[in-house]
């Protein structure tokens, strides 16, 4: 059963509800426990290796206080990238030197084992380097990274590595980096490049601290295309701004946010030369609908939903002001709260509104939630019928569209409501 992108229903758990993602050229997978979680067995630990290098690009957290490993990948992602290795439970944030040391260490002895692993499995074996290596992190922030235990868990990781996945090992995968996540996030694409076929492959973490400043979680995207880091770059960037740039859970930015691209190049078609070449545009299309379907599933996911809402805002003057009501809206508590209690009080969607400080002609707003009118011409709808919108709040996908009448631009943002449970699972989060 394919994963229905229109459909986003919180309750469904089961494997057979994600995509039915197989094997992908040049990429090995591996996800092991190292005991970062103590008493819980699980998979924590995650490598992504590409045989013959990929080529690559990131976006990162535009906070202030960066975590290690982004520091790390800054200052070391120039060349082809042979390993990206996710660790959860620990953020390895705000602890300076020391966790920025753990990094380097747990970089040596990859290198090491993967060179080795080269010698073994390769005909023509490259010598990785540290600078060949990337790092994703997620968790608590603050706390001392645990070096040794990651270190003792790489030999069982590297010897478990896969080079043929199938649903079950990408499935695996996913689950390994989540932390307050209750499922993985997993979707793909399959597009031309010419005549060659092209498989879009991603999966994601993320339901709390989420708020667009950049990308706003963890992401990771792979593809068997033969692209170079520089067009990567100009896909992703473009494509960021209406995915994941445009979820938010509870208005905050994670220290550790990163969404990355990876293309292993196996894939033989004509050498692309340009972002903007025609030959890659149904793969700019398809790039997009993964990073949508990611970006829909974490807002989805977000900590305690019990709704799915998408809220969009158009005939606006133009774009920034769009997205501007948009998130005022999505990270308002009162109206978040007014979903989770299925209550149709859509003054709160005015106040958010108007507190976003866009410039307003009252005499042309118009709202709606679902199909029902609420506001129409600054005026309330002679067809409002409160009852039948509160029967539409009980639905598990909420809509709300707000038309603001001064121009054409419009902007979509995908949240979730704000229960009782979101406050448990953070007041409980390091218990």
């Amino acid at each position: 059963m394919h994963f229905k992108k229109e459909n986003y229903q919180i309750n469904t758990n089961s494997m057979g509800f994600y995509q039915n993602l197989e094997h992908l050229d040049g990429l090995g997978l591996s996800a092991v426990s190292a005991n970062l979680y103590e008493n819980k067995k699980r998979d924590d630990v995650v490598i992504f290796y590409f045989r013959k290098g990929a080529t690559h690009a990131s976006v990162y957290t535009q906070s202030n206080i960066k975590s290690e490993n982004i520091k790390w990948n800054l200052n070391n992602s120039k060349d082809k990238i042979y390993a990206l290795l996710v660790n959860t439970r620990n953020a390895n944030a705000f602890t300076g030197k020391e966790g920025y040391k753990s990094i380097n260490n747990i970089s040596l002895l990859l290198s090491d084992l993967l060179s080795k692993k080269q010698i073994n499995d390769e005909e023509e074996p490259k010598k990785i380097k540290i600078k060949n290596l990337l790092f994703a992190s997620t968790g608590t922030i603050g706390e001392r990274f645990p070096e040794k235990k990651i270190l003792e868990a790489i030999p069982n990781l590297i010897n478990n590595i896969k080079y043929v996945q199938n649903k079950y090992i990408w499935v695996k995968s996913a689950m390994g980096i989540l932390t307050t996540d209750t499922r993985p996030k997993l979707s793909m694409e399959e597009c031309k490049i010419g005549n060659t076929s092209i498989k879009v492959y991603g999966l994601a973490k993320g339901a709390g601290m989420i708020h667009p400043d950049m990308a706003t979680t963890l992401g990771f995207i792979f593809t068997d295309a033969r692209i170079n880091s520089n067009i990567l770059k100009q896909l992703l960037k473009k494509n960021i701004q209406n995915t994941f740039n445009a979820i938010t859970c509870d208005g905050d930015t994670s220290t550790n946010d990163m969404v990355s691209i990876f293309s292993t190049g196996y894939a033989n078609h004509k050498e692309i030369k340009s972002y903007k070449d025609k030959a890659i545009s149904d793969f700019d299309k398809s790039l997009n609908k993964v990073l949508k379907n990611l970006a829909k599933s974490i807002a989805a996911d977000g900590e305690g939903a019990s709704k799915f809402v998408t809220i969009k805002v158009e005939k606006c003057k133009n774009e920034a002001d769009a997205k501007k009501i948009c998130f005022s809206i999505a990270n308002s508590p009162l109206v978040k709260t007014a979903i989770a209690g299925e209550d149709p009080n859509w003054g709160r969607i005015i106040m958010a509104v108007g507190k976003s400080k866009v410039k307003l002609n009252l005499n042309k707003l118009s709202i709606s939630i679902g199909e029902y009118k609420i506001i129409e011409n600054g005026k309330i709808s002679s067809n409002y019928n409160e009852a039948d919108v509160a029967n539409y709040m009980k639905s598990l996908k909420i809509d709300i569209n707000v038309q603001i009448g001064n121009g054409s631009k419009e902007f979509e943002v995908y949240t979730m409501d704000l229960t009782k449970k979101y406050i448990e699972i953070n007041a409980d989060y390091r218990s």
